[in-house]
């Protein structure tokens, strides 16, 4: 999922709402300082969760070797100001090895501004709403780590994974300690994974930079996740920083996991999400949403979602999530009153032996 690209405009806040924006905003910092503290001690008690689509967090899980995982979503994100469209984005990924991932991803993005009264610290802003092609989003996902019930914690727990994009198999390659008797061989038991998640956003060669229907591009997304499982609940953390440029802020994306897999076909999970400028760009350098000039911006979101199998072989998924902020919402800052991802996900490739 685009991120960076389900946001408000940048508008000025009214004195008063910036105070106690600025009173939230230490509160929420030291609940999610606190909860990332913690995260890490309570992933190494056992298994992993399921980040990606529909979520904003991301996990360390890859498709597999030779695997496709096609997501196919409808999103959306509005506050009273404006709205956030892609109709569909496109998702595609490809497992190369049993540990890396490849991804492109691109939505027909349609940007909407509500009509806003001129207010003592900003002029009347008109209504419109435009549409097109969004930006390429190209990535690579490497889970550098991973752990199995009874293996030592750091021998042979690193790796790539490539060889068996090659159809080798080497004896020095990570392999659990033990198997339960009924899991597949293809999908080892791992109680701790840690990955990254490296991806960049691409402008295409259209006019959807000066319609300011994206913002100026290129930047860079660089996260870290990690993932682990206590008893029936499954977490997954992700905290990422985006390398904004001279038009976008540089910000910092925090996500939280929690849920659990009711059976093989049905999964649902909680998710806490935090996205927050780390800088301010002078006015005069954006254009449309992302004009530029106005006080640092931030979304706390907390929503539900979850997979649903509708075949018996699990390759056609239904994808649902919705959430909002549960800070203050109004037409003067970028806390969402709703985001919402409705979409299926094809797997496709070999069987695994």
């Amino acid at each position: 999922m685009n991120h960076d690209r389900l946001r408000s405009p940048r508008l000025p806040f009214p004195k008063k709402q910036r105070l106690r924006w600025q009173r939230q905003r230490l509160q929420w910092l030291s609940w999610a300082t606190l909860a990332f503290i913690i995260l890490p001690a309570t992933l190494a008690v056992s298994a992993y969760a399921q980040g990606g689509p529909p979520f904003r967090t991301d996990d360390p899980e890859t498709p597999g070797n030779q695997q496709w995982e096609i997501n196919l979503g409808w999103i959306g994100a509005r506050n009273p100001a404006s709205g956030a469209y892609q109709v569909p984005d496109f998702d595609i990924n490809y497992g190369l090895g049993d540990r890396i991932q490849l991804k492109y991803e691109i939505p027909i993005a349609i940007e909407e501004t509500r009509p806003q009264p001129a207010t003592s610290t900003g002029p009347a802003i008109p209504g419109q709403v435009i549409g097109g092609l969004g930006e390429s989003q190209p990535g690579i996902k490497w889970r550098f780590y991973e752990h199995h019930p009874n293996d030592p914690w750091l021998k042979n727990r690193f790796g790539t994974g490539l060889l068996g994009a090659f159809g080798h198999h080497h004896s020095d390659q990570p392999q659990p300690a033990s198997v339960p008797d009924d899991s597949p061989a293809a999908e080892p038991l791992m109680n701790l994974s840690v990955s990254t998640f490296p991806q960049l956003f691409l402008d295409n060669p259209t006019r959807a930079v000066p319609r300011g229907l994206v913002a100026p591009g290129p930047n860079f997304y660089l996260p870290l996740e990690i993932n682990g499982r206590i008893g029936p609940i499954r977490l997954d953390g992700e905290v990422g920083y985006n390398f904004g440029n001279h038009a976008l802020p540089q910000s910092w994306g925090r996500g939280l996991l929690i849920g659990h897999e009711f059976t093989d076909r049905t999964e649902a999970y909680l998710e806490l999400y935090d996205q927050q400028d780390a800088n301010r760009i002078p006015p005069g350098q954006g254009v449309g949403q992302f004009a530029t000039g106005y006080p640092k911006q931030r979304e706390t979101t907390l929503g539900l979602g979850g997979r649903q199998a509708l075949n018996k072989a699990k390759t056609f998924n239904l994808l649902l999530m919705g959430s909002r902020s549960f800070q203050t919402i109004t037409a003067t800052n970028s806390q969402p009153s709703w985001i919402a991802y409705v979409g299926v996900q094809v797997l496709l490739g070999p069987k695994s032996p």
